[in-house]
């Protein structure tokens, strides 16, 4: 059976996915493959269950025809003990947000770290990562640390208020990635790392609508900087705008969200999708408030 014939079927597990942006992005990039692709969210929250139920939700799709699931919060760290194999990538992450379904078996990749690695490239080409200072040690800092080293830090300066959870994070990655140094640092540390860093990432919650808001003082922030968030609702968080405003290059989180998308598009159909029209899709998704 060739591409074009075959028909693929799609889910997104986690809690609160039924507003996700997932099934509107792959659908619109199979229409214009020409690809039957229907994409369907999971919700923990509306099914009454919790992040143990991914591994019979997987099977159930299996049985049901499903060729691929997307997973998200709560789940990515637990799938994993439900699959039959894993990419390297996945495996030292310790992370899953894309399982493939083939031949019965369910095999687990990682798009969050390689959607940053595509947003790097596209959204700041050339920027310098000599030393880069990142906000945030958790499940979405792991993911974007990791693609940073991938492509080329050499020094990452991980900030976050849990020092252990930062310090355990840097000792992980610094053993991935021998040739770079990484180091846990407390909040009160980064108008210092600033100084000699030439950019900044922000993995943290702060400015999501949510919990709007800065996630350091930005007086520490020179035009020479580069800053990058990982949140893209809103996709100008203040962080962004107020970077801009002092001439910073700026990375919204909207180029990370449309790499996950890439990837996990290209992982389930064997197609790379037109990333441009994918992130001119995803503008217009957020400007109808979406």
């Amino acid at each position: 059976m060739s591409t074009i014939e075959q028909s693929y079927l799609v889910g997104l597990i986690g809690e609160g996915v039924e507003p996700s942006l997932s099934p509107a992005l792959h659908e619109a990039a199979a229409d214009a493959h020409g690809l039957r692709y229907v994409y369907r969210p999971v919700d923990l929250l509306t099914l009454g269950r919790d992040a143990t139920a991914v591994g019979d939700l997987l099977r159930a799709g299996r049985d049901l025809g499903f060729n691929a699931f997307n997973i998200t919060h709560p789940c990515k760290q637990v799938v994993i003990d439900q699959l039959d194999s894993l990419s390297d990538h996945a495996r030292r992450l310790g992370a899953v947000n894309t399982v493939l379904i083939r031949d019965g078996r369910f095999h687990g990749e990682n798009t969050d770290f390689s959607g940053f690695g595509f947003a790097l490239r596209t959204g700041l080409p050339d920027a310098t990562l000599d030393s880069v200072v990142q906000l945030g040690a958790g499940g979405a800092g792991s993911a974007v640390a990791y693609a940073l080293l991938d492509a080329g830090a050499c020094h990452l300066a991980l900030v976050d208020t849990d020092a252990t959870r930062c310090a355990d994070r840097a000792t992980a990655l610094a053993g991935h990635f021998p040739h770079a140094s990484v180091t846990a640092h407390g909040p009160d540390e980064v108008p210092g790392l600033l100084a000699a860093a030439d950019g900044l990432l922000n993995a943290t919650p702060i400015g999501m609508h949510q919990h709007p808001g800065l996630p350091l003082d930005t007086a520490a922030l020179q035009a020479r900087h580069w800053v990058a968030d990982v949140i893209y609702r809103p996709v100008d968080t203040e962080l962004i705008r107020t970077a801009a405003a002092l001439g910073c290059r700026t990375l919204d989180g909207g180029h990370m969200a449309v790499g996950q998308a890439v990837g996990a598009f290209a992982h389930i159909t064997g197609i790379e999708p037109d990333a441009t029209a994918m992130r001119a899709h995803f503008l217009d998704l957020i400007g109808q408030g979406l």
